[in-house]
């Protein structure tokens, strides 16, 4: 009897076990880790391959090529009137650099050595000035331009400079667009361009000159940086001022022109860089025509904006020649990418030439 007492509360318990696991719909049990066995890791994800890093860096912007960057800089001169905007080739320079002209128009010299886009359109193309020869020359450049003041054709003449002169000496290496009327019209490109240098012989086994780079750059260490997302730069005429604003996404500065974004023709892009240097340098006027003298000798004060910072530099004449840009007696270095550098008057003062917008300690 007591058997039977037993064998049927077995049973009801079974039956209880099994109507309360029905009750519980679809839960699925628990399980404890001591349960797991140590076959059953759990399944690791596949680390992502690191990039293979390229081979090369361009010596002017430092950025990672396939093949190494090895051509003769050319400096082209380009010009930056109204009626002459917006050029065509810029977003290809390696390194851009604005100067007063006369009439208190800046004059542009882009330094062309790491693009593989040597069949683009480069232009409008405008005259020289010695300290433009200066300025391409301290690159080893060839030079390329259309005629000059009397004092740059002396240096060019008489010094034995590379130069490729539509006026003078390489007409059959530019063209003139129909779009626009003389002289804002006259262009070129780069196929043709070393197709012009390699005719008159000039050397393309010069050393290149470099800058040093980093990824931090200059100011994303240096505790004296100062935030500044926004500024402008004038020149001469107040009613000619050009701007950067700072795209963190890309890490670039962003140009406008009289309050209208600097494009290049060839893409539609807005010109950027990734390094802009402001420097004041003191300017003479030389004759009645307005012609200028600029001293890109003495050194003096200026600013680096990378990042989205500033910080105060000096730039100094190296014995290799190059202009260069200090801080606290070291070079400083720039981000990888395009260099814009702008060189305003001394008088008045470096700092009313910059207007800093969107800035905070």
């Amino acid at each position: 009897m007591k058997i039977a007492l037993r064998t049927s509360t077995a049973a009801m318990l079974a039956a209880l076990i099994l109507l309360l696991a029905a009750c519980s719909g679809n839960e699925k049990a628990s399980v404890e880790p001591s349960e797991v066995s140590e076959s059953q890791s759990p399944e690791t994800a596949s680390p992502t391959p690191e990039p293979t890093p390229m081979p090369y860096n361009a010596p002017l912007t430092g950025e990672p090529r396939e093949t190494e960057a090895v051509s003769r800089p050319i400096a082209i001169m380009i010009n930056n009137f109204s009626a002459a905007r917006p050029q065509s080739g810029l977003t290809n320079a390696d390194v851009v650099w604005e100067v007063l002209a006369e009439g208190g128009i800046t004059r542009l010299v882009a330094i062309f050595q790491s693009t593989d886009s040597i069949a683009d359109t480069v232009g409008p193309i405008r005259s020289n000035r010695a300290y433009l020869i200066d300025i391409a020359d301290s690159y080893g450049a060839v030079m390329v331009h259309a005629g000059g003041s009397p004092e740059a054709y002396g240096i060019l003449q008489k010094q034995g400079k590379p130069y490729l002169d539509e006026i003078t000496n390489a007409g059959s290496y530019y063209w003139r667009s129909k779009d626009r009327k003389a002289p804002h019209n006259l262009y070129s490109n780069l196929e043709k361009l070393r197709a012009g240098a390699e005719k008159k012989g000039y050397k393309t086994d010069v050393t290149v000159p470099t800058y040093p780079f980093s990824e931090a750059g200059t100011a994303g260490g240096s505790a004296s940086a100062e935030t500044v997302t926004s500024f402008d730069i004038s020149f001469l005429m107040k009613d000619y001022i050009v701007g950067y604003s700072y795209d963190e996404a890309s890490g670039l500065y962003k140009r406008t022109i009289d309050g209208e974004p600097h494009i290049d023709m060839n893409n539609n892009e807005q010109l950027a860089a990734a390094n802009l240097v402001v420097f004041e340098a003191s300017h003479r006027t030389l004759d009645n025509v307005g012609r200028l003298g600029i001293d890109l000798e003495s050194g003096g004060a200026g600013y680096l904006f990378q990042k989205g910072k500033k910080i105060d530099i000096e730039w100094v004449r190296s014995p290799d020649g190059m202009i260069r840009f200090v801080k606290d007696g070291q070079e400083v270095s720039f981000v990888p990418g395009k260099t814009y550098i702008h060189v305003v008057p001394n008088r008045p003062e470096l700092s009313q030439h910059v207007t800093l917008h969107g800035n905070s300690n």
